[in-house]
C-alpha cells in the first residue's frame, strides 16, 4: 500500500509540518481543519460561515483523495465555546446527514482566537 500526502496550500502546513490529509490504502485521514479560506488566508467572523468553510476545505481534501463525505466514518468537532455548536448543526447535517459518521464534540481552545471551530474526519474509500 502506498501512502500519499495531500496539501491544501495552507501556510500552516509548511510552518507546523503536517499534511491536510494522508491517504493510506483505503483510509483517508483529514487533519483538523478550520474555517480559513486557504487561498486568501482569511477567516469569516461567524461560526456558521466558518463551519461551512471548514467543510469546503475538507471536501476538497476528500475529493483529491478520491473520497467524499459519504465515505466519512468518524468526525471530531472542537469549539472553544460549546454554545456555538447548535447553530452549526444544519450545516453539519447538510454534509454528514447521509453518511452519519461516528462523532464527538469537545470544547477546547484553538490555536488562533479568530478560529471558532475545527473539524477532523476519517474516511474509508469504498470499492
Amino acid at each position: 500500500m502506498t501512502r500519499r500526502l495531500i496539501s491544501s496550500g495552507s501556510t500552516f502546513e509548511q510552518e507546523i509540518g503536517y499534511s491536510r490529509a494522508v491517504v493510506d490504502g483505503d483510509w483517508v485521514f483529514v487533519s483538523g481543519t478550520t474555517g480559513f479560506d486557504y487561498t486568501t488566508m482569511t477567516i469569516a467572523d461567524g461560526i456558521v460561515e466558518q463551519a461551512e468553510q471548514c467543510l469546503r476545505n475538507i471536501g476538497a481534501a476528500l475529493a483529491e483523495a478520491g473520497a467524499s463525505f459519504d465515505d466519512v466514518v468518524r468526525v471530531n468537532y472542537v469549539l472553544p465555546k460549546a454554545e456555538d455548536f447548535p447553530p452549526c448543526w444544519p450545516v453539519l447535517r447538510k454534509y454528514f446527514g447521509e453518511a452519519r459518521p461516528a462523532a464527538m464534540m469537545i470544547s477546547a481552545g484553538l490555536a488562533d482566537p479568530r478560529m471558532r471551530i475545527e473539524i477532523e474526519v476519517t474516511a474509508r474509500k469504498r470499492s
